[in-house]
């Protein structure tokens, strides 16, 4: 595998754990936010539901719908 390939593939791998990083840490910090407005107790659960949900929709957005157009 050429160096080149395996820093692509590298970057794509770390683009999808710091996406799934930051979309678990929002979603848990809204989620306590909510539960704290609603006096309820935070139950981490929704949170990486949330994050997750969140995670994925990005990913998807991110990688096939948003693509830029390079012929254009």
């Amino acid at each position: 595998m050429s160096k080149f390939i395996y820093h692509e593939v590298e970057v794509l791998h770390m683009r999808f754990i710091m996406t799934f990083f930051w979309s678990i840490l929002i979603g848990c910090a809204v989620s306590y936010v909510l539960a704290s407005m609603a006096g309820d107790s935070f139950q981490l659960i929704h949170g990486l539901i949330a994050g997750l949900s969140i995670g994925v929709i990005v990913l998807i957005l991110g990688e096939g719908v948003l693509k830029e157009n390079p012929e254009a």
